[in-house]
């Protein structure tokens, strides 16, 4: 970690400290660095199992630094890689709460540093039209002028949350909420590997008011899997449609997507029926079979005032199947506000509350009760179902303007739909470098 930190205040520092030293070069230039420490005392447990939130008290580590390399090889495109080094782990391997507490840890991880590249992209923006704006540049944004009606063309290596399900309050781990399930749509099983990226291709229509977006995206070889279906034998669907509007002369924004998963998966009630014939516990993994899996959900924000926005996210998915690449979530429900620091004189620091409740279908229920493991949860039984509910509360500190420290805090109610577990708290403290 110490090597992490060095390496990354070294490299944002030096992007710091000069206006722009790349103004030259032909290529874009971004960088971060996350670090995060999260923990939780011990709490009450009747029992744990195999995908169990440590009941004594433990901590966990996440450090990540990022290159954001860019060029424009025509008009109009941006030709984009990522590469990245990661280190660390989540609470319990990042297993035992279906809304996970940290976005920043990963299904996998390792003790030592390690490389990956989870972007590797070419967008292409085709103008049709509108008024002119200017775009400044960011990571993966070059800096360009485009119309407000346009095309855009994404095809490669990404997030399908890079495009899908935004919101300007609850969408970027690294700056506002921590919770998975919070910053995207916790039934939004959206295809993806271990790490939360795939490939595939996105095609995004603006015109006036409204965006339409659609995409095809590979799923991994295997439910929650490290490796991508490259043949797209595997493959996912999603569409959305955005609707930009004014209440009270304020702008607020409505979106809802829908996916259809194709791809080997379990059926609960098959994993069931071989548990009972053969006296052993249920594993989806050995009833999988290709079949559909869908979902829908629908997500708002509204500015309310000059300091205040507001969001929700409400999403349902198919239930009588495991989840296949994000988290076992098959009803989803989340209100929340954030408000920026204008009123205290601190007006780039950003503070968001919000409240989150999910839940899973009857056939996942009785799965879990037989002692089922899912992507996240299993606990080995499940005796008392209850919704898994979870308030977070956050503060992000700007402390310099490419320096920002959260302090995140989170209260699991039935962590993993269990009653005899919990309530769990969880406290987060968490460091972002950006250039």
């Amino acid at each position: 970690m110490r090597a992490l930190t060095l390496a990354a205040l070294a490299l944002i520092g030096t992007g710091a400290a000069h206006a722009d030293p790349l103004a030259d070069l032909p290529i874009d230039l971004h960088a971060q660095y996350t670090g995060t420490v999260q923990a939780h005392p011990a709490f009450p447990s009747a029992f744990s199992g195999g995908n169990s939130l440590n009941r004594r008290a433990d901590a966990a580590m996440t450090n990540d630094i990022t290159l954001y390399i860019g060029l424009s090889p025509w008009k109009g495109a941006e030709l984009w890689v990522n590469p990245e080094i990661d280190q660390g782990f989540g609470l319990s391997d990042t297993l035992g709460v279906a809304g996970f507490p940290s976005s920043e840890a990963y299904k996998v991880g390792k003790q030592a540093p390690y490389y990956k590249t989870p972007r590797a992209f070419l967008r292409q923006t085709i103008n049709l039209g509108g008024a002119t704006e200017q775009v400044e540049a960011d990571a993966n944004q070059h800096k360009l002028s485009r119309t407000a009606d346009k095309l855009v063309i994404t095809l490669g290596k990404f997030g399908v949350t890079d495009i899908f399900d935004a919101n300007s309050y609850a969408h970027d781990p690294r700056r506002d909420f921590m919770n998975w399930a919070v910053i995207d749509t916790g039934s939004f099983d959206y295809a993806a590997n271990s790490w939360g990226f795939t490939i595939g291709g996105a095609v995004e229509l603006y015109h006036g008011a409204w965006t339409a977006r659609a995409a095809l995206m590979a799923l991994s070889n295997v439910p929650n899997g490290e490796s991508i279906d490259t043949s797209f034998a595997q493959r996912q669907w999603i569409g959305e449609i955005e609707r930009r509007f004014t209440l009270g002369h304020r702008p607020g924004v409505v979106r809802l997507t829908g996916f259809d998963t194709y791809g080997r998966m379990g059926r609960y009630g098959d994993a069931l029926a071989l548990a009972a014939a053969s006296g052993a516990t249920p594993d989806t993994a050995s009833v999988r079979r290709y079949a559909h899996r869908d979902g829908l959900s629908i997500n708002a924000e509204q500015v309310v005032s000059d300091s205040v926005g507001v969001f929700a996210r409400v999403g349902i998915a198919d239930g009588s199947k495991e989840a296949y690449d994000f988290t076992d979530i098959d009803r989803t429900v989340e209100a929340g506000v954030s408000v920026t620091g204008k009123n205290w004189h601190r007006k780039d620091d950003v503070f968001g509350a919000v409240l989150l409740v999910n839940d899973i279908s009857k056939a996942a229920q009785a799965y879990f009760t037989s002692g089922g493991l899912g992507v996240l949860v299993g606990d080995g039984a499940l005796r008392h179902k209850a919704q898994e509910v979870i308030a977070e509360l956050t503060y992000t500190a700007t402390l310099k303007p490419w320096a920002h420290l959260s302090l995140d805090g989170q209260m699991v109610f039935n962590p993993a739909y269990n009653s005899d577990r919990g309530p769990a708290p969880v406290i987060a403290l968490r460091l972002h470098l950006a250039r």
